[in-house]
């Protein structure tokens, strides 16, 4: 009888836990960051705010936008993330709060990247440095020295080598692609993109795949963010996180939702986040982020000593977020269909375009330029990126969903496009070979 009634005790504490306005005050936190990183803050919020209940619908990046965006019948407060794009996206159509609380000694920008959104529709609470993450014995074993600057990753020496995640599976790694083309310029940004894409070793379903690979020696070098760098379970040493000089560091961010049906509860979380206990919990081992507090900030800023004073992947220019947002799902579209997709094709062609250099015969040079022109070419020429309309009407469907007509016929005009000129660089570094071939046939005294 007893266990009768406490197994009945304990469904009826289950159903009320789960029944929405069981407790006195509840929100919802949509978010990227995995449960080690959010129960800390859980835990600490709901000790202080007694009454209070904080859950989470743990999404990627995208997928936590377009759960935003569209699933509009499920309770959804609080918006917690590191693609500050992803923010844009939200603010652009109309889902953000203004005026969302900030951190009272947080600086206005670092390294040219603004800490905070615009009209207070989101706040940055914690700083994430973009850089390379290795395995030093891989690198040992294939003889390859450690990468300095991002367009270090573009050198023959790394084909076969590089690690990374697909932008349209991660927010972090869409900030480095958007940072590369707003630094670079839109063509000479795609050309670094390209080569890299012919470096590239695998295309990681998720940004831990990053590092887990890394950690695994499948390869050697990563594109990953500070945080995501480690993780308790890699073997001691099989990581090593460096950032360039000309690193990015980006304000992960916080936001309230316009439909949040508990606003008072939303903000108190946002501010308690930003708070000095909040911030304080930042540099847990556990967590292990650099606070936007400036007094919280210097402790974790002392593994990477100068690196502030560096004028940062942007130089002197600030990230423009609000362009980021606009172009968001094109740039994510554009990447898969010309590195994701091609990835076999751009390594092998490169590794021809290379081998060609090395050789440097004087007959190949103006033939393996133009190669090179065809292989560099972006995806789409930059005149299609200003199409608002266009903009306006893509969107990250999932692969086994159907898209619009306009996003179908982009798509396969892209594709078309990208195989048209892989195919003629393919002629074209087929006949240098050829003749080279013939030549080398005809000096034969046999």
């Amino acid at each position: 009888m007893c266990a009768r009634i406490a197994r009945w005790r304990m469904v009826c504490w289950l159903a009320l836990a789960l029944t929405p306005g069981a407790f006195a005050d509840e929100i919802v936190v949509v978010t990227s960051f995995p449960p080690s990183f959010f129960e800390p803050f859980k835990s600490a919020f709901e000790a202080q705010s007694p009454g209070s209940n904080v859950s989470f619908v743990q999404r990627n990046t995208n997928s936590a936008v377009r759960f935003i965006l569209e699933r509009t019948d499920v309770p959804a407060d609080v918006f917690w993330a590191s693609a500050v794009d992803a923010f844009e996206v939200l603010r652009s159509n109309g889902l953000l709060r203004a005026d969302t609380p900030i951190a009272a000694d947080a600086p206005a920008a670092v390294s040219g990247f603004p800490v905070n959104g615009p009209d207070g529709h989101y706040s940055g609470f914690a700083l994430a440095g973009y850089g390379f993450v290795y395995n030093p014995e891989y690198l040992a074993a294939h003889n390859l020295p450690v990468p300095v600057n991002w367009s270090d990753l573009t050198l023959p020496a790394y084909s076969g080598h590089i690690g990374i995640s697909s932008p349209s599976r991660s927010g972090t790694t869409h900030l480095v692609i958007e940072a590369i083309l707003q630094k670079y310029g839109w063509d000479e940004g795609w050309a670094l993109l390209s080569r890299l894409g012919g470096n590239l070793s695998t295309i990681t379903a998720r940004s831990f795949g990053v590092a887990s690979g890394v950690a695994q020696g499948r390869f050697g070098i990563g594109i990953t963010v500070d945080f995501l760098a480690t993780a308790p379970d890699y073997v001691p040493g099989t990581t090593t996180f460096a950032m360039p000089p000309e690193t990015l560091f980006v304000p992960a961010s916080i936001a309230v939702l316009t439909r949040s049906e508990n606003p008072a509860l939303a903000e108190k979380f946002v501010a308690f986040v930003l708070s000095e206990p909040g911030q304080a919990l930042l540099l847990d081992p556990a967590i292990n982020r650099i606070p936007v507090s400036s007094r919280h900030a210097e402790a974790a800023l002392a593994r990477y000593p100068g690196l502030l004073g560096q004028p940062g992947l942007l130089g002197t220019s600030p990230f423009d977020a609000g362009l980021s947002a606009r172009r968001y799902e094109l740039v994510n579209i554009l990447f898969d269909e010309f590195i994701v997709r091609n990835r076999a094709t751009l390594a092998r062609l490169w590794r021809q375009v290379n081998e060609q250099q090395a050789r440097g015969a004087a007959a190949s040079v103006a033939p393996l330029a133009r190669a090179i022109a065809l292989l560099t070419t972006p995806p789409m020429a930059v005149e299609g990126t200003r199409d608002e309309k266009l903009m306006r009407g893509l969107s990250d469907t999932p692969t086994a969903l159907p898209t619009s007509m306009d996003q179908a016929a982009l798509v396969s005009r892209v594709q078309s496009e990208i195989a048209a000129n892989l195919q003629a660089a393919e002629a074209i570094l087929t006949e240098i070979e050829v003749g080279q071939r013939m030549q080398r046939e005809n000096r034969d005294p046999r």
